[in-house]
C-alpha cells in the first residue's frame, strides 16, 4: 500500500470532523483496526478501500496517493506546458516583466523541489493551494480591470471575491502547510538539509534567484511596514 495512505485517510478523517470510533462504526471495523491502517501499522483489503472512498468523498487514486485532486483527475507532467523550457523566450512587457518571472519560475522550482524531497504530497499540495490562489488573483484583478471584460468568467461570486475569500483561502492553505509540516518533522525528525551551503550545491543556479526574491522581498516588507521616527 502507498507510503502516503495512513496519513491521507487518517487526515480525511480529521478534516471530517469525526473520531476514530464513530468512523470505524461507519466503515464496518473495529477502532483498533482503523487506527492500525491509520498509523500505517496493517493493510487494508480492497473492500475497505472502496468503503473508505464513499465515506469520505474521494477517489482510490486520491486516497493511494496517485493524483493531488480528490475526483481522481490526473494530469501527467508531460501535458503541462512549460515556458520556461522555450528557447531564446522572451515576454512582451520589458525587462521588468522577464526578470520578474524568471525570479519568481526559479525560486518555484527550489521550492517544490524541496517539496518533493520530504515526499509528503500534502505540503506539496498546501503549497500549491496557495500559489495557485495567489496566481488567481492577480490574474483576476489584471482580468477585471479590463472595461470588456466578462464578469461571469469567474465561478466564484464577486461579493465574495471582494470580501476577501481569495485571501481566506491562501490563509487556509497556509495553516494546513505549517500543521503538515510540524506533523512531518515530528513523525520523521528531519527535512532537507536548507543551509546555504547545500542549496548553493543542489541549485547552483536556481538559488541565486531564491536568494535574489528573498533578499528584496524582505527588503520591501521593511520599507514598507518600518516605524518611521516623525521629522
Amino acid at each position: 500500500m502507498n507510503a502516503e495512505f495512513s496519513r491521507t485517510l487518517s487526515l480525511l478523517r480529521q478534516e471530517k470532523g469525526v473520531s476514530q470510533r464513530t468512523a470505524a462504526t461507519a466503515l464496518g471495523i473495529s477502532q483498533a483496526l482503523l487506527s492500525h491502517y491509520e498509523n500505517g501499522i496493517r493493510e487494508p483489503g480492497l473492500s475497505f478501500v472502496v468503503r473508505a472512498c464513499d465515506y469520505y468523498g474521494v477517489s482510490a487514486d486520491y486516497l493511494l496517493g496517485r493524483t493531488m485532486t480528490r475526483d481522481g483527475t490526473t494530469i501527467g507532467t508531460e501535458e503541462l506546458y512549460d515556458l520556461s523550457d522555450e528557447k531564446d523566450n522572451s515576454m512582451r512587457g520589458g525587462v521588468l516583466a522577464l526578470l520578474s518571472k524568471k525570479l519568481l519560475v526559479n525560486s518555484v522550482g527550489v521550492l517544490f523541489d524541496l517539496l518533493a524531497k520530504t515526499g509528503n504530497r500534502n505540503a506539496v499540495r498546501a503549497a500549491s493551494n496557495y500559489l495557485s490562489a495567489a496566481v488567481y488573483q492577480v490574474f483576476r484583478r489584471l482580468y477585471q480591470a479590463a472595461p470588456d471584460s466578462n464578469p461571469d468568467f469567474f465561478s466564484v461570486p464577486q461579493s465574495q471575491f471582494d470580501a476577501g475569500l481569495t485571501e481566506a483561502d491562501m490563509k487556509y492553505s497556509e495553516v494546513e502547510l505549517v500543521g503538515v509540516l510540524t506533523t512531518h518533522v515530528k513523525a520523521k525528525g528531519r527535512l532537507p538539509d536548507m543551509s546555504h551551503d547545500a542549496l548553493a550545491r543542489d541549485y547552483p543556479v536556481l538559488y541565486q534567484s531564491l536568494l535574489q526574491l528573498v533578499h528584496t522581498t524582505g527588503e520591501r516588507i521593511n520599507h514598507s511596514f518600518s516605524q518611521r521616527p516623525e521629522k
